[in-house]
């Protein structure tokens, strides 16, 4: 990314999430912004008084102090009255919309941030700020301008005048001393009056002669030229005139030529004390106009009525300036009307209609027109039209083939303004203003505006049209990415559907034969008995290959039950089918009962299991077969998964309106990543299971099922080799 510019405008941003601001920052700096940053409220206030930035994003909600209250705070900052303030939140209720507006805000967005939406919005009060601030200085200018004028047109005392100018210039530029040094005719001088500050000495009625003044500066001055030095000690000048502005104090200086008419009679002189500093075109511009009053003022009984004429020119420029900004205010209410509104909708239809009604009240055109293209072609259109009142003849959008020169730049993302000499029929001779739809993914319509013949829409009107067209791409771009999102989501439902009717009718199918292999795996248990009853006389050996084929059958059978069963459990469950037999659970006998089996099984793997119960346990209300089947779920996973020594403990606790069941085994520990996914169907640990127990990664998924069946929640904790699965069951039922 480029080095920002120093002039760049500044950008506070103002949230308490650090990747928010993180976010915001570098959006703001890949538009080319400088960026500060605050993390709350007071700070912002700290920092806007201390940077005076160009506009502040604000979140509304933030910690000790909200975004409403620093809004409200940051408009009674000086300058605050004057910069925008875009606040970003989370809330679009028009109550908080309301609020947002009644604190100062200039205008606000909503969380999700769409960041083109964004930038627009940021580039449009970056805008509208700098033509108010222009407005501004501009009228100071007139202010000064006035102010030192009516003393020209009241006195004819050049004193006054010329100390009234020093004093109003310093004031403006806000430096050290402005001074008036007149010339001598061998090319010294005086300094006739002056405005200088407490802290710096006075140099009025000095004497100066510079040797090298009229070797080096006189020419430029008589043709007018203005000298602005931003540091005496790397301006390139000669030394013995460094000499002599140091002698002043002097370390940035601007001088002004002040001329009756071809004759160089003085300069006017400010002078930057404390440092170097830049001077600005517009201070610059400022008082050369200054020092042409001066100079009217030295021949005012000759000029005076070129003063009137100048005075009036002026106040004709700031009321023409006047009306234009007036009329960028009232593009940008629209422009901000038009945006919501095509924000708020999803329709490409209503977006467009919206966006041409509100351009043909605002802009008072005949008629106005759009399409949007079809295909790859750019040629298949869908008309939209709207028009004034008792308006005839100028129906009909053009068509490619009346205009193909106008539609090739159309297609290029290109405007054009014209008026057609050969009307078509139904349409009549009007001036045409054709602009593209489009935005960074290329052109997908286009719009019209029609008015009468030999009409012309301005620079403004058209900025404000392609900035419509631009919003309104924008729009339906997002229109139609929610379209297709919500074909996607109702597919992926579908697909979701289809699955869970697979799974369901496999299961069923699946049970008949499993049940026929178990019944038939039972008769060839009953069989082979009777035959060892039969030939008692030559008994099969215990550990015969027909004994072990007929047992890995059997435990081969019965894991393919409880995998159907366990997969059309875990659909009744998503479908809602699961009824709940709620009895009252007496734990301190019905636990015991539940974990009896698992003792054995856990002797039989060198573990330990223990019961840890407190003496008072309140019943608990809930579907004992449902709770069974989640503890021997779980304690068959604790022996499975936990190494021999170790130990596995089952405890439960009571809370005010819960009761919380803990199931703990020692000496294993699930990843923090996996945390998240072991409730998952069909998932298990990748790695992690060194015994290679056999499983199909439903137990756990199930299990969370039956306890959100139950009303209840389950989380795992996994730290210092020590994993607890933490079942939480409300006491009662409601």
């Amino acid at each position: 990314m480029s080095s920002v510019s120093p002039d760049a405008p500044l950008i506070l941003i103002v949230d308490d999430n650090k990747t928010a601001r993180s976010l915001l920052r570098e959006t703001m700096e890949e538009e080319g912004y400088r960026v500060a940053e605050a993390r709350d409220g007071e700070q912002c206030l700290t920092i806007y008084a201390r940077l005076r930035p160009d506009i502040v994003l604000l979140d509304a909600i933030m910690p000790v102090m909200d975004g409403f209250t620093c809004c409200r705070q940051l408009k009674t900052l000086p300058g605050g009255d004057r910069t925008p303030l875009l606040v970003i939140t989370g809330l679009d209720d028009q109550a908080s919309v309301d609020q947002a507006f009644a604190a100062g805000a200039t205008d606000y967005i909503t969380k999700p941030i769409h960041w083109a939406v964004l930038r627009q919005r940021v580039r449009r009060l970056l805008q509208a700020s700098k033509a108010m601030v222009e407005l501004h200085q501009q009228t100071e200018w007139e202010h000064l301008m006035g102010v030192i004028s009516q003393r020209i047109r009241q006195s004819l005392n050049l004193e006054d005048i010329l100390n009234t100018t020093v004093v109003e210039v310093r004031q403006f530029l806000q430096t050290d001393r402005v001074s008036v040094y007149r010339f001598e005719p061998d090319w010294s001088g005086t300094i006739a009056v002056e405005s200088v500050g407490s802290e710096w000495p006075s140099v009025l009625g000095k004497n100066t002669k510079d040797p090298c003044f009229a070797l080096t500066y006189i020419t430029q001055y008589k043709q007018g030229h203005v000298r602005a030095v931003e540091d005496i000690y790397t301006a390139g000048i000669a030394p013995c005139h460094i000499n002599l502005l140091a002698q002043f104090n002097v370390r940035a200086n601007l001088v002004v030529p002040i001329l009756q008419g071809d004759q160089l009679w003085g300069l006017l002189l400010a002078h930057h004390c404390s440092g170097p500093r830049r001077w600005q075109p517009s201070e610059i511009k400022l008082v050369e106009r200054l020092t042409t009053q001066v100079a009217i003022a030295i021949q005012q009984s000759e000029l005076y009525q070129q003063v009137q004429h100048l005075n009036a020119d002026l106040e004709c420029q700031v009321q023409e300036r006047t009306t234009q900004l007036q009329r960028a205010l009232e593009y940008e209410a629209m422009l901000k009307r038009i945006t919501d509104k095509v924000r708020d909708s999803l329709d490409e239809s209503q977006i467009l209609e919206t966006a041409i009604a509100e351009l043909v009240n605002v802009l008072e055109v005949s008629c106005c027109g759009t399409s949007l293209y079809g295909g790859e072609q750019l040629c298949a259109k869908i008309p939209h039209e709207y028009m004034m009142p008792n308006t005839v003849g100028c129906r009909l959008v053009p068509k490619a083939v009346e205009f193909p020169e106008i539609y090739q730049q159309l297609h290029q993302g290109q405007y054009s303004q014209f008026c057609e000499i050969i009307p078509a029929s139904g349409r009549g001779r009007l001036a045409m203003l054709a602009c593209p739809i489009f935005d960074d993914q290329g052109v997908i319509g286009d719009l019209w505006l029609f008015k009468e013949k030999y009409a012309v829409f301005n620079e403004l009107e058209i900025r404000l049209v392609l900035q419509v067209t631009n919003q309104c791409a924008i729009a339906i771009r997002q229109a139609r990415l929610y379209q297709s999102s919500q074909a996607q989501v109702e597919a992926l439902e579908k697909l979701n559907r289809l699955k869970d009717e697979f799974l369901s009718t496999v299961s069923h199918e699946l049970r008949t034969p499993m049940a026929s292999m178990k019944m038939a795996t039972h008769m060839l248990e009953l069989s082979l008995e009777k035959e060892r009853i039969q030939y008692a006389s030559k008994p099969q050996p215990e550990g015969s290959k027909t004994t072990r084929y007929l047992k890995i059958l059997k435990d081969e059978c019965e894991r393919e039950i409880n995998l159907i069963d366990d997969l059309l459990d875990l659909q009744r469950l998503d479908a809602g089918n699961q009824s709940l037999e709620l009895g009252v659970i007496n734990l301190h006998n019905w636990l015991p009962v539940i974990i009896e089996p698992f003792v054995e099984q856990a002797n039989n793997l060198q573990q330990k299991l223990q019961l840890q119960l407190p003496d008072q346990l309140p019943f608990l209300i809930s579907d004992a077969s449902h709770l069974e089947r989640i503890l021997a779920e779980l304690l068959s996973n604790a022996c499975k998964y936990t190494p021999a020594q170790e130990h596995i403990t089952v405890s439960a606790t009571a809370q005010p309106k819960t009761l919380q069941l803990s199931i703990s085994n020692s000496g294993v520990e699930i990843p923090p990543n996996e945390q998240t996914r072991i409730f998952d169907k069909f998932y298990r640990i990748p790695n992690s299971d060194p015994w290679k127990q056999a499983g199909t990664g439903l137990g756990l998924a199930l299990v969370r099922k039956l306890v959100t069946h139950l009303g209840g929640s389950i989380q795992v904790q996994s730290t210092g080799n020590l994993t607890s699965f933490i079942i939480e069951l409300p006491l009662s039922r409601h």
